[in-house]
């Protein structure tokens, strides 16, 4: 989410912590309200000072080697021109490593499917709190307006709210210190969980101990935010708000191992370590206050999905559907399929887990799959900027180890609620695999031909008065790579399908690069005169609006008098009517004279159907649809059989 302060953020300044504060520690930020609930939960009986202590230091340690070491001294330096995440990191290394796709997509499916938990557990807890007034108050339908009204705001833009999530997250996490030093002072003793060896002894002498590592990664699941939020606020302003977030959340880990060892014979199955810290004439302030930071965290992981949606869209991964921009914030879009799917996705979380102790069962596992991805494309980037190799190896066996701790630990959760998690990221996963497949299958049976073939037939194609002129300029999407070859499918519908006369024919091309906010085109006229190519090259993270992309484009053409504007129809040109364009879009299905594979027929099959869920190029490209042409041709594939007829007498 940009706001006018926005060069604000990517240069260190007071004015950017504060801003960063409301952008990116909205999940990481509000893991207190959960963690010790359920972690003490995993206790055999009532937790000993060796359990909290070992507790302690795991969420310590977690912070310390998984977000502060890997995320913000590591993985925030592989910024795709300021910019971060699982995609973008992607996008750094596909070139000559394609087949990373796989993983990317893995690591943002599992992303995407923590979105749908986050909100739900964050605002369930947050308003559990009200308990403490009043235990037989029924959470569910406030949490439920809750998380419907913040959906439903969604469509109309919120900066309004945007310009206040810094200084409410600055008063959350000030509150957070604050709590935890109260019993702190009263508990010195838990200063001991800095000590590693409590965090070993936890894991390897308390019975199931490793499967706490479950509850302990909560503390770290809002990290890969971090990476992904890297282009909004900039690596300096994330690294040193961190040190002020990080000690704010350990001082309140702290304060709730205190409060809980000082009162083991309160503990029942309602305690929440969080809310018991406050003093009973603060709580109604904090349930408030910690309800508009789950809100804030909620709206973090809905911003991020827009966002991880419109790269995979960019990036071949995701069916084109429709973006909406509801300010003039550079940053902020709305996608409404995305926004009302994840809002069901909500409501059935929280219908059907209830309570907050249940979704915990459910989160952590999808977002670990994430960070062993990112871990593993981290490997590769290493290996890119020539690093040494004892210092990719550390680094890869040190994050296999640890993530792949808290996978297994994770794994237990599976059969409580953790197969919803893998369930959503396994539904995303087959949709980004089946249309990426798709379109590599398509393009695996484009044919390419030499423009120059075509120079003489197209030259008197323009001038021939005995075909009906189609249009005076004719343009057409090409994504031939090279400007002296055209598709085959382009020169079948210019030539063969029905003769097209046009005075001036146009392809355009559209090239996305791997800087996410590229926007610059390239004219050049391959037959002067009767041909001109146009390449966009356009960041992964820019719409595609190529209707007003190339409007600018002849605009300038004609400002510099490369391009004459006016119709070339003599009663139209003694007005000055401005000439007529014409697009043609041409989509390719499958002609059933020729058969698939088995596995290829079901990925063409289902990509259909997906297509179906999707926006045309024509409203994906912003393009006037009064002027566009949608053709269908064939694949052209060669028969798989030679079934020949035998004509007989």
């Amino acid at each position: 989410m940009k706001t006018p302060l926005s060069r604000y953020k990517t240069e260190l300044s007071a004015t950017g912590l504060i801003i960063t504060l409301g952008i990116v520690y909205g999940d990481i930020g509000t893991s207190p309200l959960y963690v010790m609930k359920a972690i003490i939960m995993g206790a055999n009986g009532a937790p000993d000072l060796d359990f909290i202590l070992g507790a302690i230091s795991c969420i310590i340690w977690t912070l310390t080697l998984q977000t502060t070491v890997k995320y913000v001294l590591i993985t925030l330096r592989a910024d795709n021109n300021g910019e971060g995440g699982i995609f973008a990191l992607y996008a750094l290394i596909r070139k000559k490593r394609r087949w990373l796709y796989l993983v990317a997509i893995i690591g943002g499916s599992a992303l995407l499917a923590d979105g749908i938990i986050t909100p739900s557990i964050t605002v369930v807890s947050a308003v559990e709190g009200l308990r403490l007034h009043n235990p037989d108050i029924s959470v569910l339908p406030i949490a439920l307006v809750i998380i419907v009204m913040l959906f439903t705001i969604q469509r109309f833009g919120t900066s309004f709210l945007g310009k206040s999530f810094g200084p409410i997250m600055l008063i959350w996490f000030l509150m957070l210190g604050v709590l935890g030093l109260q019993y702190i002072v009263q508990y010195p003793q838990v200063f001991r969980a800095f000590n590693p060896y409590y965090a070993y002894k936890l894991l390897a002498l308390y019975p199931h101990g490793f499967l706490l590592l479950g509850a302990v990664f909560l503390c770290t699941t809002g990290a890969e935010a971090l990476y992904s939020d890297l282009g909004h606020c900039g690596l300096a302003n994330i690294r040193m708000s961190w040190i002020f977030v990080k000690a704010m959340l350990i001082l309140n880990y702290l304060g709730q191992g205190a409060w809980i060892l000082m009162n083991t014979t309160k503990l029942h199955a309602l305690t929440n370590p969080f809310f018991n810290i406050m003093p009973h004439w603060f709580l109604t302030t904090g349930i408030v206050i910690s309800t508009l930071a789950a809100v804030i965290a909620s709206q973090s992981l809905i911003s991020g999905s827009y966002t991880i949606i419109s790269e995979a869209i960019q990036l071949n991964f995701w069916p084109r559907v429709r973006i909406s921009y509801p300010t003039n914030l550079k940053g902020q879009m709305y996608i409404g399929s995305v926004n009302w799917s994840l809002m069901l996705a909500c409501i059935f979380v929280v219908i059907f887990f209830r309570e907050s102790s249940n979704m915990v069962a459910a989160y952590g596992l999808s977002i670990t799959i994430t960070m062993l991805m990112t871990s593993f494309l981290m490997t590769f980037y290493l290996i890119r900027v020539r690093v040494k190799e004892i210092y990719i190896v550390m680094f890869y066996l040190t994050y296999l180890f640890i993530e792949g701790a808290f996978l297994v630990a994770n794994l237990h959760k599976f059969p409580n609620g953790g197969w919803f998690a893998v369930l959503m990221a396994g539904l995303i996963f087959f949709i980004m695999f089946v249309w990426f497949r798709a379109r590599e299958i398509k393009k695996s049976f484009t044919r390419f031909e030499l423009i120059n073939t075509y120079s003489k037939v197209l030259t008197a194609l323009s001038k021939d008065k005995s075909v009906p002129k189609f249009a005076t300029n004719l343009v057409y999407l090409t994504r031939a790579d090279r400007n002296t070859e055209i598709e085959s499918k382009v020169m079948y519908s210019i030539i063969y399908k029905q003769p097209k006369r046009a005075d001036m024919y146009w392809f355009l091309h559209i090239h996305i690069v791997d800087n996410p906010h590229t926007l610059e085109y390239h004219v050049e006229k391959i037959i002067p005169g009767v041909l001109t190519r146009v390449e966009f090259r356009i960041g992964f993270k820019v719409n595609p609006r190529i209707n007003l992309y190339f409007r600018q484009v002849l605009d300038e053409l004609v400002q510099n008098g490369e391009l004459n504007s006016i119709s070339n129809y003599e009663s139209l040109r003694a007005h000055e009517i401005p000439a007529d364009f014409r697009f043609i879009i041409i989509n390719r299905i499958q002609n059933y004279d020729f058969e698939f594979k088995s596995f290829n027929q079901f990925i063409m099959d289902t990509y259909s159907v997906l297509k179906g869920l999707g926006i045309s190029d024509v409203r994906s490209y912003g393009l006037d649809t009064s002027s566009v042409l949608v053709e269908k041709v064939p694949l052209n594939v060669a028969l798989a059989h030679d079934d020949r007829l035998k004509r007989i007498p």
